[in-house]
C-alpha cells in the first residue's frame, strides 16, 4: 500500500509540475467559460420560459458552466498521453514494477486539482458579474471536492480513449464528438424538467448531470439540487473508480 501511494503521489507531482511550467494553458482555457457567463448568460437571463425557481439564469446557469469548463479541459488530457507514449514516456513507466491503477490514479488527481484553477476563475467571473454565491466553508468544500472528482472522471475518460485511438488525429476527432453531447445531455444550461423523456434517461446516466446538480446545490444562493451531496459525489465516485479500473488494464495496449 505503500508502494502504491508513492507511486501516486509521484506521478501527480510530476504531473502538476508540467501545469506550472505551462500557466497559460490554464488560461486559455478559462476563455469559453467566461464568453458563456458574459454573453450567454447574460441574453438568456431575458428568456422568461426557462423554469429556475428563485434563482436568476445566470445564476443557475453558473455551475453548467463551471462542470463544462471542468468537461472540456479534462476530456483532451488524454492527448498528453499519447505525446508521452512517443517520447518513450510510457515504455518507462510500464517497465517499472509500478501497479497500473497507481499510474492511472495519479494522473486523475492531477487532473482533478487542475481543476481546482478552472473553478477559482469562474468564482472571480460569478463575482464580477453579481451572481450570489455561497461562501460557508462546508459549500466551497463540497464544490473543491465535486470539481476534483469531476476533473478526475472525465480526465480517466479521456486516458482511456487514448488507449483505444492511440493516434492524435483520431482521439482530437473523438474527443471534439464527444464533448457536446456530453455537455447538452445534461442539466447544465437547462434544467431536466424540460427535456424530452428520452433525453432525460440520457442525463441520468450521464456523470456530467450529477457533477451538475453538486454544484448547483452548494455553489449558489438558493440553489436546488435533485439528489443529495453524498449521493451525486457517491456517483462521480463510483464511476471514477470503474473508469480507472479500465484504463488501468488499457494503459499497457498504448505501447502495442
Amino acid at each position: 500500500m505503500f508502494r502504491f501511494l508513492r507511486v501516486t503521489a509521484a506521478i501527480t507531482e510530476a504531473e502538476l509540475a508540467k501545469m506550472f511550467r505551462e500557466p497559460s494553458a490554464l488560461l486559455s482555457r478559462a476563455v469559453q467559460p467566461i464568453l458563456w457567463l458574459a454573453i450567454f448568460g447574460q441574453v438568456f437571463s431575458r428568456v422568461r420560459g426557462i423554469p429556475t425557481g428563485e434563482v436568476s439564469y445566470l445564476a443557475f446557469m453558473t455551475p453548467g458552466v463551471l462542470a463544462q469548463s471542468v468537461l472540456f479541459s479534462a476530456i483532451f488530457y488524454g492527448i498528453a498521453v499519447i505525446w508521452e507514449r512517443d517520447l518513450g514516456i510510457v515504455h518507462k513507466l510500464l517497465v517499472t514494477p509500478a501497479r497500473r491503477e497507481a499510474l492511472v490514479l495519479g494522473k486523475a488527481i492531477s487532473a482533478g486539482l487542475r481543476g481546482l484553477v478552472q473553478a477559482s476563475i469562474i468564482y472571480v467571473v460569478a463575482l464580477l458579474m453579481h451572481v450570489e454565491l455561497r461562501w460557508e466553508v462546508s459549500a466551497i468544500a463540497g464544490v473543491a471536492t465535486g470539481v476534483v472528482l469531476g476533473s478526475a472522471t472525465f480526465s480517466t475518460f479521456s486516458l482511456i480513449i487514448a488507449c483505444i485511438v492511440k493516434t492524435r488525429e483520431r482521439f482530437m476527432g473523438i474527443g471534439q464528438v464527444l464533448t457536446m453531447p456530453l455537455f447538452f445531455a445534461s442539466n447544465a444550461i437547462y434544467p431536466l424538467e424540460i427535456m424530452p423523456e428520452w433525453l432525460k434517461w440520457i442525463a441520468r446516466f450521464n456523470p456530467l448531470t450529477y457533477l451538475v446538480d453538486l454544484l448547483r446545490g452548494l455553489m449558489i444562493v438558493n440553489g436546488h439540487s435533485i439528489h443529495s451531496a453524498i449521493t451525486n459525489c457517491g456517483v462521480l465516485l463510483l464511476t471514477l473508480v470503474v473508469f480507472i479500473l479500465i484504463a488501468a488494464r488499457l494503459y499497457p495496449s498504448l505501447v502495442k
